[in-house]
């Protein structure tokens, strides 16, 4: 039987309150951090004696991200940590997916730089309120946006990234209706995208929406050489600007392909790192907000700092932990969404 077949024919049990992720805190007394300069030989040295690997989003700080043994967005992350050897996993990224890496490694210790590091979607999805909203649309397959709480994942029938999103929901059966959560501007695009009609939970991440269109308009004017980039969590009157759109992962490889030799970045400005990293020769643009700030920096993805970052290799602190009913429940649509994606 398909993944997609399994999806079909499992009744959704009734929905049950879960607790809390733990995620325990760091102690009252820690060691003083080397100094600035001395950090990153330090996090190596540390990262080699606790046999660990450290996992970097698109979005963190530039001295992470040269620091890191993997970056990517969600779903090569999700990968990685499916995939890992080593003892610790250290994330630098938010809680999401910190508690991602440890339903996918039970056994082994996922620390999180900052415990404060959160998300806007996440937090905009309660569980109880979501078990409430799925109850409502008790027939429908549930496919969650991996930006949501283990508590979130637990309700979900099919996990999916912004990377897999159009070709998971392709797979499902069509004579099902579809909810998808947390992120209304990606399941718009997506339902485009698809063909697939979709039930949508009303959230929106910080970042994405908050880019001024005016700000677009006038970097158009500026430089008609640069081609607009977007990522589908961006609003719809933005996404009918871009000339691509993509995932953060996608938009990094159209840098790289496309002829163009200048871009207009719509999504969180620390994946221009990478970008100038890999095309040197070509120049980016990041959008303005809508306050006209110069940025549209995540302010959770930037509470990770370095020296935060050796202090969690330093204490193994601050841990997340589960809840195993919980993560065994959360466990299920994310194998789903690594299977599907294959």
């Amino acid at each position: 039987m398909s993944v997609a077949s399994s999806i079909q024919s499992t009744v959704q049990s009734t929905v049950t309150d879960f607790p809390a992720a733990r995620s325990s805190h760091p102690p009252a007394t820690a060691p003083p951090a080397p100094p600035p300069a001395q950090l990153p030989e330090a996090i190596d040295a540390l990262r080699r004696e606790r046999n660990a690997v450290i996992l970097a989003h698109y979005y963190q700080d530039d001295a992470i991200q040269d620091i890191a043994d993997v970056i990517g967005d969600s779903l090569e992350l999700a990968r990685r940590a499916a995939s890992t050897e080593a003892d610790v996993i250290v994330f630098c990224g938010v809680h999401f997916m910190a508690e991602t890496a440890k339903i996918l490694n039970p056994g082994r210790i996922v620390v999180l730089p900052d415990l404060a590091a959160g998300c806007s979607l996440a937090d905009a999805c309660p569980a109880d309120e979501f078990a409430a909203f799925r109850a409502r649309h008790s027939d429908h397959i549930v496919v969650s946006y991996i930006n949501c709480s283990a508590a979130v994942k637990a309700q979900s029938d099919l996990i999916c990234t912004s990377s897999n999103a159009v070709q998971l929901v392709q797979q499902l059966p069509k004579d099902r209706p579809i909810l998808f959560a947390p992120d209304a501007n990606l399941g718009r695009w997506v339902a485009r995208q698809s063909g697939r009609e979709l039930t949508l939970w009303p959230g929106s991440c910080i970042v994405h929406e908050t880019f001024s269109e005016q700000a677009l308009l006038e970097l158009r004017l500026e430089h008609p050489e640069a081609e607009v980039i977007a990522h589908p969590e961006c609003q719809q009157q933005l996404l009918d600007l871009a000339d691509f759109i993509g995932s953060t992962s996608k938009l990094l490889q159209r840098a790289q392909t496309s002829e163009a030799p200048a871009f207009i970045v719509l999504t969180e400005p620390g994946i221009l790192h990478q970008m100038q990293r890999r095309v040197p020769e070509k120049a980016f643009y990041p959008v303005p907000g809508s306050d006209g700030c110069s940025c549209n920096a995540c302010p959770y993805m930037r509470l990770n700092t370095l020296e935060k970052l050796w202090h969690c290799l330093a204490t193994l602190e601050p841990r997340i932990e589960l809840d195993e009913e919980l993560r065994l429940r959360a466990l299920a649509p994310i194998e789903r969404m690594l299977a599907m994606s294959a």
